[in-house]
């Protein structure tokens, strides 16, 4: 690998510390700021790519796995100093066990974040599904005994008025007279209501 090889990968391992800690150095005090400074870009990327296994491992949304990684830091950056990230990866340390605690930490909360959306979502979803398949049922049922019981004015009269029409819109369009529309409506409705309410359910 030539020196100008070499600079270009340390570039890049630096711009992605920086990019790792950015967002949760927004989130927190010029104190734990400075320390942030002093974290080596080989243990930001070490914890950040440990991070990552786990969000994947525990099969959480890869869409939140910033987030998941960027609150880890957070947590670590209030209760580790910058030379105890060396640790964190170290079997049998404190360090790796306040490391464990925080991935722990914001798994259970991403997950039941998680939950939480999917037990609020889908029931909407199911009674909505529900609704519309008994409405259509509903019509279904209305437009079988419509065709069977009315006659073919009576079924006219009563499409229109599903459709809003009012009783002298409806005369104009039949060429009847107002009184005679009226009447027919009511007959029909009449007769379904007879039919509904006589047919065993």
């Amino acid at each position: 690998m030539t020196s100008k090889q070499s600079l270009e990968r340390r570039s890049r391992r630096h711009y992605l510390a920086a990019m790792v800690l950015g967002t949760a150095l927004a989130t927190i005090g010029g104190a734990e700021s400075a320390k942030a400074a002093e974290i080596s870009d080989a243990a930001v990327t070490n914890v950040s790519r440990y991070c990552t296994a786990c969000w994947r491992n525990a099969r959480l949304p890869a869409d939140r796995w910033n987030d998941c990684t960027q609150e880890v830091f957070r947590r670590l950056l209030e209760r580790l100093e910058p030379a105890d990230w060396t640790q964190v990866l170290q079997a049998d340390t404190e360090e790796r066990r306040e490391l464990v605690r925080a991935i722990d930490a914001v798994k259970k909360r991403t997950q039941r974040d998680r939950k939480r959306t999917v037990c609020l979502s889908e029931p909407v979803a199911d009674r909505r599904d529900s609704f519309d398949r008994d409405l259509q049922e509903e019509r279904d049922a209305v437009n079988q005994a419509a065709s069977e019981l009315l006659t073919p004015r009576q079924q006219r009269i009563l499409q229109l008025t599903i459709h809003g029409w009012g009783i002298a819109d409806m005369a104009g369009e039949l060429g009847l007279r107002a009184e005679r529309v009226s009447d027919e409506k009511y007959k029909a409705i009449q007769k379904l209501r007879v039919h509904f309410h006589t047919t065993p359910s």
